[in-house]
């Protein structure tokens, strides 16, 4: 059962998303956070609801990592992965025993999952901006997450710009493309699935 109503970021999400877009616009990539359609398309597409490990790239605010929440099983584990320190900090108060927040870079996936001592990953989700991040850094976040995503996960991402298909494709091949326009701007959402062992 979904319990996104509760979760719903307060005022002062919104107040520490615009200052971090101002603080380091390239790497927020949006003036405001994502929709409650979006986090809800994300979740879906991502079968968080199956997921006992689940992580999440640049949860930014929280939004997305309460959706994410609210709807993974009682006994699974989130790893919320930041680079920006006070983004980190702010996810931090989200106060749930099945949340762990990392404030570093997600090229650095499978060190991550072994010093938490976590299951390989049945769900993915990114809301990083690819678009304005180095290719090769690109690259390699999106090989690590090949490489530590569990047989039959699923790997969900939402890009304003088409940066992630392009820089996963070579990798993660064709991806299944949704669009959500109850976004501002409006989205499109990407998945892969891992092919199961």
């Amino acid at each position: 059962m979904f319990r996104f109503e509760a979760l719903r970021p307060q005022q002062d999400d919104r107040l520490a998303f615009l200052k971090g877009f101002l603080r380091e616009p390239k790497g927020v990539g949006s003036v405001i956070p994502s929709s409650r359609f979006l986090e809800r398309r994300m979740v879906r597409m991502a079968c968080v609801a199956e997921a006992d490990s689940v992580i999440e790239l640049g949860p930014g605010t929280g939004g997305t990592t309460r959706a994410i929440l609210a709807a993974m099983p009682e006994t699974a584990t989130l790893l919320a992965i930041e680079l920006d320190p006070a983004f980190a900090d702010h996810v931090r108060n989200i106060e749930d025993r099945r949340l762990i927040v990392h404030q570093g870079s997600a090229e650095n996936l499978a060190d991550l999952i072994a010093a938490h001592r976590l299951r390989a990953p049945r769900a993915i989700l990114s809301g990083i901006p690819f678009s304005t991040m180095p290719e090769s850094v690109g690259r390699r976040i999106i090989e690590a997450i090949r490489d530590v995503l569990a047989p039959g996960g699923c790997f969900v991402a939402y890009q304003f710009r088409g940066a992630v298909a392009e820089r996963a494709r070579p990798i993660l091949g064709e991806p299944e493309v949704s669009p959500e326009l109850l976004n501002i701007p409006p989205m499109r959402v990407y998945r892969w699935r891992k092919h199961a062992a």
